[in-house]
């Protein structure tokens, strides 16, 4: 994907959210309609810790699925119950900004989140109250981007998505006007 894709949801955010957005909330200034800052995705590979192997090959499928390099995050602390010890990789992220974040969420909200079977919406009480949201995939067969062949281990992952909004309710009309399929409450 290429920097112009992403032009139409900012367009969208433009000529639809931003006067929206004013008149639903009465903001005086356009500055002070929410807007997207990133959107971070996590894939918590417990087993990660005990083989590097599986490790690499789903930070190979995250950065085939973002279009930018997975991180690999390692354990902070110690933890005898869990077998794992501090500085041990224990997952795999990324951090999308700008271009990039608008190609994923455009592919997530049109292609991803119409391929999940018996799909009605994502949960509405996922925010965190300062307009942040978070919700989970169950497999990374559901992006275009893998094939199903080269899979060894399915792995849900994590999508969180980081506003400037204050509050919930702003949030949440904010990601309505994105097209976001959110149950209704």
């Amino acid at each position: 994907m290429t920097k112009e894709q992403y032009v139409p949801l900012k367009d969208l955010y433009k000529e639809v959210v931003v006067p929206s957005m004013m008149k639903d909330f009465n903001y005086k200034n356009e500055l002070e309609v929410p807007k997207l800052v990133k959107i971070v995705v996590n894939m918590g590979v417990g087993e990660g810790s005990r083989n590097k192997a599986i490790i690499e090959k789903h930070a190979q499928e995250l950065t085939q699925i973002v279009g930018q390099k997975a991180v690999i995050t390692h354990a902070k602390k110690s933890i005898a119950n869990f077998k794992l010890r501090e500085g041990m990789p224990i997952g795999v992220k990324v951090t999308l900004r700008s271009w990039k974040m608008y190609n994923f969420l455009y592919k997530l909200t049109n292609i991803v989140l119409p391929k999940l079977r018996d799909f009605r919406g994502l949960p509405a009480d996922s925010f965190d109250g300062r307009g942040n949201y978070t919700f989970g995939l169950p497999e990374q067969l559901i992006f275009p981007e893998i094939r199903p062949d080269d899979i060894n281990r399915i792995q849900g992952m994590d999508v969180t998505i980081v506003t400037t909004a204050k509050t919930n309710e702003e949030a949440r009309k904010l990601l309505e006007y994105y097209g976001f399929p959110l149950k209704r409450s």
